[in-house]
């Protein structure tokens, strides 16, 4: 990934978007990133809706979404994403607690690029956020090109 690529964390839990940061910073992954703690704020940054922070026309981002969050869920987010040509070619990672195949198999076919099952262990789910990080630096990330 390149040093330009800004990394989206969509994660309700504090605590672990903490830990993500952290982990992914431990692996030599220094790119900007930016949380949301809801599906709406994330969904409300990419299509560039309301007061907020929006995203930037020829940036490459790259999403890591939880599925369970609030006001928007994570699976929602990921079709609205999917569906829209100019947001298609984002990466999506989901990165959620949720281990149900049916789910797994949903957000796949939906259009996810991968899914990631957090460990509930500290330990454990701070080692796969470490090889989340070294999986991420190999990724090539597009630009996401589109008008305001």
């Amino acid at each position: 990934m390149t040093q330009e690529a800004v990394i989206i964390i969509a994660e309700d839990d504090a605590g672990h978007a903490r830990l993500i940061e952290k982990n992914l910073g431990r692996v030599g992954l220094h790119n900007p990133m930016q949380r949301f703690e809801n599906g709406q704020d994330v969904l409300d940054f990419l299509f560039r809706r309301g007061p907020g922070p929006h995203r930037k026309s020829d940036t490459a981002y790259l999403l890591l979404l939880d599925i369970r969050m609030p006001k928007v869920d994570g699976v929602e987010a990921l079709r609205q994403i999917k569906e829209d040509a100019s947001l298609r070619k984002l990466p999506v990672i989901m990165l959620t607690t949720t281990d149900d195949p049916r789910e797994i198999e949903h957000c796949h076919l939906l259009g996810c690029n991968s899914y990631i099952v957090k460990p509930v262990d500290y330990d454990k789910f701070a080692e796969a956020i470490k090889q989340l990080g070294m999986y991420v630096s190999l990724v090539q990330v597009p630009e996401i090109n589109g008008k305001p």
